[in-house]
């Protein structure tokens, strides 16, 4: 059954971009009783069409590259938001700090549960936090303008960069070691940033940009997309996850296109989000969906119980090792935002979960209950995380969170 005949394919690519605006449509209905992210929407439409429920869409190889370059984009966008300007300093010198220790708790709870040989990359599974997942609903929420914003930022970027790193040291495959692909990874972003850097001083380069914002050139739409494909094509060749490349060239363009004023940087930000979110990145979640496991999660009692205790050490590990290290610099109000949204996880976490099957590290059945916890981390601790914003804004009006 694995097999798609090509006179199938037609009918489930349009089932699978039904299913992507039906996401939408289905969290606006849905708005009055509970307010659903989309992404948690879509990999549940997935989970409905895909050969676990319907069988109208079945996991295929084109499938399977649109949904990657759909987590590619994601990645890039999460590297590309990222404001440098707010983020340094003790931002981002507080969340790195978050970040080791979320480390070491996750490490030693699961050396004392018995992990074994799956103890490092449960570990980078459990300290992640999906900055491309949780943006989009704190810029829209109005969190990023408050004094909580340059700090989700930081424990958003460290949370994405540090575990997608982590996973390139220590699980790449390819021609170079691991060792050896890290240090190319990030010794490329660094000379890319500088020479990104300095093109922003040219005038020139910043006219042409802008010059071509209202026409049908686009000239930075075309190097954003360029510049995506080239990260991902050299993350490939030297066996790092294309996630890292990704998100590096994400970053290498936020630095390149902050030559343009304000406008025209949130108008470049419109055009490649309509791209990524609009067209690519719900396939990734909506193909998730249709190849996740659902019969191996729940022919395991074991698999299910194990959902709340990774969904609670997602709090445990992030969350409250967030709220801890951030206790000088913000009050208890702000902190509890901060805390929800850092717990938030799911693209690393379904990478990590995939690479722990795929070495014999960890059964089917516990990757599923991990990447099924990690959707329930979007669904719960976003919405929890946005009700004490409302909180904390109504009881003090005159102070944006």
């Amino acid at each position: 059954m694995d097999a798609v005949l090509d006179g199938d394919l037609s009918v489930q690519i349009v089932v699978l971009a039904s299913a992507a605006v039906a996401a939408p449509l289905l969290v606006d209905r849905l708005e009055r009783w509970i307010k659903l992210p989309s992404v948690v929407v879509e990999i549940v439409l997935g989970i409905v069409i895909g050969p676990q429920i319907l069988g109208l869409v079945w996991p295929n190889e084109m499938f399977a590259t649109v949904s990657q370059l759909g987590l590619a984009m994601l990645f890039f966008l999460a590297g590309y938001e990222i404001d440098f300007r707010s983020v340094r300093g003790k931002p981002i010198a507080l969340a790195s700090i978050g970040w080791l220790v979320s480390f070491a708790v996750a490490a030693l709870a699961l050396l004392l549960a018995g992990a074994g040989a799956a103890l490092l990359i449960l570990a980078i599974g459990l300290c992640s936090t999906a900055l491309g997942t949780i943006l989009p609903i704190a810029r829209d929420s109005g969190l990023l303008t408050g004094p909580v914003g340059p700090h989700l930022m930081a424990v958003g970027a460290v949370g994405e960069f540090a575990p997608i790193a982590l996973l390139a040291l220590l699980y790449s495959e390819g021609a170079h070691s691991g060792r050896a692909t890290f240090v190319i990874a990030v010794a490329g972003l660094a000379v890319a940033a500088a020479v990104f850097g300095s093109l922003r001083r040219s005038a020139r380069v910043s006219h042409l940009l802008s010059a071509t914002l209202g026409t049908s050139a686009q000239l930075a739409v075309r190097l954003s997309v360029l510049i995506l494909l080239g990260a991902v094509l050299l993350a490939a060749e030297i066996g790092v996850d294309i996630a890292l490349g990704a998100f590096a060239a994400g970053v290498c363009m936020q630095v390149l296109l902050s030559a343009l004023n304000e406008r025209e940087e949130h108008l470049v930000q419109s055009k490649l989000d309509g791209i990524g979110f609009g067209a690519v990145v719900p396939v990734f979640f909506v193909y998730t969906g249709v190849t996740y496991d659902l019969d191996e999660l729940l022919g395991s009692p074991v698999a299910l119980a194990l959902i709340p205790v990774f969904l609670a050490a997602f709090a445990i590990v992030r969350g409250a090792t967030t709220y801890m290290v951030f206790a000088r610099v913000l009050d208890s109000r702000r902190r509890r935002v901060l805390s929800a949204f850092a717990a938030t996880e799911l693209p690393i976490v379904v990478i990590a979960a995939a690479t722990a099957v795929e070495r014999d590290l960890v059964s089917e059945s516990v990757a599923a209950a991990m990447v099924g916890a990690a959707m329930l981390s979007v669904l719960v601790f976003p919405l929890v995380g946005l009700r004490w914003a409302r909180r904390s804004t109504a009881a003090v009006s005159a102070e944006p969170i």
